[in-house]
């Protein structure tokens, strides 16, 4: 059984930082792409990043040069450090991955205000 579990989120201000990890269980880890998304109120949810089990990651253009995925595959963990948050940041962030089927952690909050 898949199971993945965020951690990290928390209310930060404008300009700070955090970093979200993604314990990941149930499957070959190393093998499978793991992405983050995130869901504001009333949006629809979004890819943010990306990475292959090679390492190649993709980034949203909202997030881009402020928010890195990385992944220790010695630790099944996926990683997302985002800095210079913004305000409209603010959301719910999930882990995901797909093994057949769509497998999500229970999101964590980000809150970016002042």
């Amino acid at each position: 059984q898949v199971q993945l579990v965020e951690s990290g989120g928390g209310l930060v201000k404008p300009g700070g930082s955090l970093r979200l990890s993604c314990a990941a269980s149930g499957l070959n880890f190393r093998a499978y792409v793991m992405d983050w998304y995130r869901q504001a109120p009333g949006k629809q949810r979004e890819l943010v990043a990306a990475i292959t089990p090679a390492g190649t990651t993709n980034n949203a253009d909202s997030v881009t040069g402020r928010f890195t995925i990385s992944r220790d595959n010695a630790k099944n963990t996926v990683y997302l450090q985002m800095n210079t948050l913004k305000p409209e940041d603010t959301a719910v962030y999930y882990c995901h991955t797909r093994r057949g089927a769509d497998y999500w952690g229970q999101g964590t909050q980000v809150t970016v205000s002042s």
